[in-house]
């Protein structure tokens, strides 16, 4: 078990991996949607580092298969599974208490300007938006709570919600277990060693769409912009 010793801890993949295991992979996986408060928490990095321990965590867990493959395919059918429940908690949320959202005032949990951000990023994107917010830190939390204000067809919604969630959880958890034997057999360099480097450039590749809309985009109010218009 792994002791808790700062708040860093909890921007670390490796923390959750090492006191929870696969259980709490998934947790943290639904609640970023579910429970509408875990975007602060690692999202893709999560998904990569827990590619490279699949192997362990199956084993810890289930017992071995006997085959990589089979073990990290375990991992990302559950994460995948996780995933499509938390949209979909998330999408009949926004369709019973969703627009209640838009009066709610600020907190330490909640900003209103993640939600007006997810509405523009539907708007613009349609269904599309389900699958491509998978791959975008903060803005997947709130999309699935947008299509339930905005009544996205329940079908349309699982179905997008199916694919993103497959291709998000098997892309990532795939992408770091196959590049950790890789680095391994090739260079002799154990991405366990080299995490930290890992978070950093994963974070800033999936960050970098907002930061470059943030800084080079028009500059739009989007509380203005969504202040008097109806969600009920």
């Amino acid at each position: 078990m792994e002791d808790f010793n700062s708040w860093k801890d909890l921007l670390n993949p490796e923390f959750y991996i090492k006191m929870g295991g696969f259980w709490l992979i998934l947790f943290i996986v639904f609640a970023e949607t579910g429970l509408f408060v875990g975007f602060f928490l690692p999202g893709d990095s999560l998904l990569f580092v827990s590619g490279i321990y699949a192997v362990e965590i199956i084993k810890e867990t289930f017992g071995s298969t006997g085959s990589d493959f089979l073990d990290t395919t375990l991992l990302a059918s559950g994460v995948a599974l996780a995933a499509i429940i938390g949209n979909e908690v998330g999408y009949y949320f926004g369709r019973k208490a969703g627009p209640a959202l838009y009066k709610r005032p600020d907190s330490m949990l909640f900003k209103k300007k993640y939600l007006y951000q997810a509405h523009d990023f539907f708007e613009k994107h349609g269904a599309l938006a389900i699958i491509m917010a998978r791959f975008l830190p903060v803005v997947r939390t709130f999309t699935p709570i947008v299509a339930g204000i905005v009544k996205m067809d329940k079908k349309e919604f699982l179905r997008d919600n199916i694919i993103g969630a497959v291709l998000w959880s098997f892309i990532l958890i795939f992408a770091g277990h196959y590049l950790d034997k890789l680095f391994m057999e090739q260079f002799g360099i154990n991405l366990k060693e080299k995490l930290e480097y890992i978070i950093i450039v994963i974070v800033l590749v999936t960050t970098l769409p907002v930061i470059f809309k943030f800084v080079f985009g028009k500059k739009e109010d989007l509380s203005k912009k969504y202040e008097d218009q109806d969600f009920e």
